[in-house]
């Protein structure tokens, strides 16, 4: 509609004679987005993107529609302007039936208890009923990555030992990153597989998709030690810092699926494309490597890997060859907006991946990028949702800002023992608490002095990305964990209610993150304190066998003897003076260890 309409001229002086326009960016306000979303699924039945929304001075919506070609659109603009002029008060009065109509989503999910040990297993059996046995993923086509149902199932099976979790899991992740909808060249997942093959992506990259999926192969491979999760984290990470980091340090939010005016230019080939860059022998290779067999459009081939190769230096070599030769294409365009949320995502995987693959280079990406949400970002203790350029907006924080940033300052003192992110976080939290509270278990989208809509959203069922209701949970979780706080664990465990709702009705995949917080919240808490010089390479082994705990429940925190203002740490002393590891449940510790041997054994025990 941008193009078909908004850019055309006759129908652009159609709007600007009839109407107050106003293009809402849903990333920058997906307060605004939920709210007449809810009134657009009423009204038609079904929603999506792009949204129109004809509504009264006062905000009341009373029509709504999606996707409308330029004819129809320019009709129905008269036409409204019509029904405005000559029936008005008809209108406003459709405008008011509908607000009043409207039952907010969270209401709806309101009531009950934090997902419990029956109901996570019918959550696994409910996906099981709606998986993919035979291409991994649940359902058909178009496909999106299930990156938060993936977390649930992978912590879902170290808590029960279920193998079929982990084999559902598994599969997908090993589907969705051979296929063409996993970057071959240069790492990173598309928005979307067309296919329910994973073939043809939308070819759309997007920061939370990323973040939320590096991590989760990270903990693939943290389960299992296989080498193909442990490459895919990380070139998914790399990826990020590549292509996604601004100069202030912070990450944007996606690169467009089009370059010189078609989608996936930049990414696809044909045979002669390959021989030219490669030469006929590396070219015939590569044909069959990658599949070129015209997956795509006008004879080209989106890149998948089906098998690893024998020759992986030949494969090393074409792969690098063709990277080189890709990037001498003209790029897709950035959106270069930094969204606080999904920074807090990034913030998160890179702190983890850079530990458990002891790549320190992208824990200094992570800590460069909470250095500008704190000095960009942040004011006075509240969240700005977005900056460009090192600029903050003027788009005040809703709630998944605050939950998805206490989880990657939370991450990051686990990899660093900044007692400065363990204490941030908690300030985010408190701000979380007193703001966004709904005065029973759960919380609003926005806070209580944020622009008021026609309706105060709340909406705690996942998308693309956790919901804010459920990141806050989750950060809630583990700032309790790490600091035997009682009231941060009694609200996670109330917001996690409608997480049992949507799984009672079967409706897992809406509530993955939630269920995913459940694990964690039936496995732990169990708190791993790590104490010892920062230079003593025993420190730094103890503190490695600490992050290889796969509890959904586990937390880390690591610091020097003597340090007080971090709890789990406060008043412990070493053993024999050497580095010491602690392992706790609710702060009632085992006796220290201080070999990473008989850590390993405790956290087994």
């Amino acid at each position: 509609m941008a193009h078909e309409s908004f850019e055309d001229g006759e129908t652009a002086a159609l709007m600007n004679e009839m109407f107050v326009n106003v293009k809402v960016d849903r990333e920058e306000r997906p307060d605004i987005d939920a709210v007449y979303m809810e009134a657009t699924q009423a009204m038609t039945g079904q929603g999506g993107w792009p949204m129109t929304v004809f509504m009264t001075p006062d905000g009341a919506p009373f029509y709504c529609g999606t996707y409308f070609p330029r004819p129809r659109f320019q009709a129905l603009l008269r036409a409204v302007q019509k029904a405005w002029t000559e029936q008005r008060d008809d209108v406003e009065e459709q405008g008011r039936h509908v607000v009043d109509a409207l039952t907010p989503t969270g209401a709806a999910l309101a009531g009950g208890l934090a997902p419990g040990e029956e109901l996570l297993i019918d959550a696994v059996e409910s996906l099981a009923e709606n998986y993919d046995a035979a291409r991994g993923g649940f359902g058909g086509a178009p496909k999106f990555p299930p990156s938060m149902v993936l977390e649930f199932l992978l912590r879902h099976h170290v808590r029960t030992k279920d193998d079929r979790a982990l084999a559902m899991a598994a599969h997908t992740m090993e589907a969705m990153a051979r296929g063409g909808m996993y970057d071959q060249l240069g790492g990173g997942f598309a928005r979307y597989s067309v296919d329910a093959h994973w073939v043809v992506p939308h070819f759309e990259k997007m920061l939370y998709d990323n973040a939320l999926l590096a991590r989760v192969y990270a903990h693939w491979w943290r389960i299992t030690g296989s080498p193909f999760a442990r490459r895919i984290a990380l070139e998914t990470c790399d990826w990020m810092v590549h292509d996604l980091r601004t100069a202030e340090g912070g990450f944007a939010s996606a690169l467009d699926a089009d370059s010189e005016g078609e989608e996936g230019r930049y990414y696809v080939w044909t045979p002669e494309q390959l021989e030219e860059v490669l030469g006929p022998d590396d070219a015939a290779f590569a044909v069959e490597l990658f599949d070129v067999t015209g997956t795509f459009e006008h004879g080209t081939s989106v890149l998948q890997l089906l098998d690893d190769p024998d020759d992986r230096t030949r494969y090393e070599r074409v792969r690098a060859a063709l990277l080189a030769a890709r990037e001498q294409r003209v790029p897709p365009a950035r959106d270069d907006k930094v969204v606080a949320s999904w920074n807090g995502l990034a913030v998160a995987a890179l702190a983890e991946c850079g530990a458990l693959f002891e790549r320190p280079d992208l824990v200094a990406a992570a800590e460069d990028a909470v250095r500008l949400l704190l000095t960009v970002h942040l004011r006075d203790g509240r969240l700005t949702r977005t900056s460009r350029d090192g600029v903050a907006g003027a788009n005040t924080g809703v709630l998944d800002d605050y939950g998805n940033v206490a989880e990657g300052l939370l991450a990051l003192h686990g990899v660093t023992g900044d007692p400065a992110h363990l204490r941030l976080a908690g300030e985010l939290l408190e701000t979380v608490q007193e703001r966004f509270s709904d005065g029973q278990d759960g919380f609003y989208d926005t806070a209580d002095d944020a622009e008021r809509l026609f309706r105060r959203p709340k909406d705690p069922t996942d998308n693309a990305t956790p919901s804010g209701q459920f990141a806050a949970a989750g950060a809630l979780l583990s700032y309790a964990a790490l600091t035997a706080s009682s009231w941060a664990r009694e609200s996670a465990a109330g917001a996690l209610a409608p997480a049992a709702v949507l799984a009672e009705r079967g409706a897992a995949r809406f509530a993955g993150w939630g269920l995913a917080v459940a694990e964690a919240n039936l496995a732990g808490p169990l708190e791993i304190g790590i104490l010892g010089p920062p230079d003593d390479p025993r420190t730094h082994e103890l503190h490695r066998a600490a992050l290889m705990a796969t509890s959904a429940g586990a937390v880390v925190s690591i610091g020097e003897p003597g340090v007080e203002d971090v709890p789990l740490l406060a008043s412990r002393p070493l053993v024999d003076g050497a580095p010491t590891a602690y392992v706790c449940k609710g702060f009632v510790c085992r006796l220290p260890v201080t070999t990473p041997a008989a850590l390993a054994r405790e956290l087994q025990e």
